[in-house]
């Protein structure tokens, strides 16, 4: 028996890297995984390779309907949803605070923060009504720490931890437990920055405790189960650094950034 057996889950950007890592392991210990993915042609392979375990929606998390969605059809086909994992990432930009458009801002801010609180906000009914009920919220050690270069996605990862502290005091009562994870992984969001600056990639592997950027199916995604499982009923409200110690002394993230 899987630790999960009898769950729904939705994963929101699970059609590659971390997402996908997650759902692979959170099928793997039984359960049902609903695919929300923008992107049709791997959202449905990684649906397919969950065979029948796996429920494809193809859901954009920045339109507020398409997230309500989402979590309707894993009521609808399964008859629960008792695992949210917010994840979905849409691609940022890197450059100074001064550069930043309105535009690039607020994308981050509607990817990253206001599609999980909708998220959040559809399937907690669900799970107060069952009295159980898991939340993991993938946010970064690039906001706790301020990195340089990516403010958009800075702000909507600290954002999404507030949310998760915040709801995690007012759900406590229900059973319902939030928690999130600051993972050190080489994503599919990682991959997109290190493809524009691919000196970045080596020195962040070698300026890791453990020389190494962690593995989405083999370091994040077992953690990530835990906290979908019995076994957290009484974690909430904490931030799980999944990163190989990096934010011990944390880890510099310094890019060549033009001036204005």
């Amino acid at each position: 028996m899987g630790r999960l057996d009898n769950r729904v889950a939705l994963v929101t950007g699970a059609g590659n890297g971390i997402g996908l890592g997650v759902a692979r392991r959170f099928a793997a210990e039984g359960a049902k995984v609903v695919v929300a993915e923008l992107d049709e042609t791997s959202g449905r392979a990684a649906a397919a390779e969950l065979g029948d375990s796996g429920l494809f929606v193809r859901t954009d998390v920045t339109a507020k309907q398409q997230v309500h969605d989402a979590v309707a059809a894993a009521v609808e086909t399964w008859g629960s949803i008792d695992v949210l994992v917010n994840n979905a990432w849409a691609a940022g930009t890197v450059g100074r605070v001064e550069d930043k458009t309105d535009e690039v801002v607020e994308g981050g801010l509607a990817a990253g923060f206001r599609g999980p609180l909708w998220a959040m906000q559809a399937a907690f009914p669900h799970m107060q009504a069952r009295g159980w009920g898991r939340v993991v919220n993938m946010c970064s050690l690039n906001g706790v720490n301020a990195h340089m270069g990516t403010l958009e996605y800075n702000a909507a990862k600290e954002a999404l931890r507030t949310l998760t502290r915040t709801a995690a005091r007012e759900w406590a009562p229900t059973g319902v437990v939030v928690n999130a994870v600051c993972p050190g992984a080489k994503s599919a969001a990682f991959r997109r920055v290190m493809s524009a600056h691919p000196e970045l990639e080596e020195l962040a592997d070698r300026q890791n405790p453990m020389g190494r950027i962690g593995d989405p199916d083999e370091d994040i995604a077992p953690v990530v189960a835990f906290l979908a499982s019995e076994d957290c009923r009484y974690l909430t409200g904490n931030t799980l650094f999944v990163d190989g110690g990096a934010h011990i002394n944390g880890v510099a993230w310094q890019p060549d950034l033009d001036t204005a």
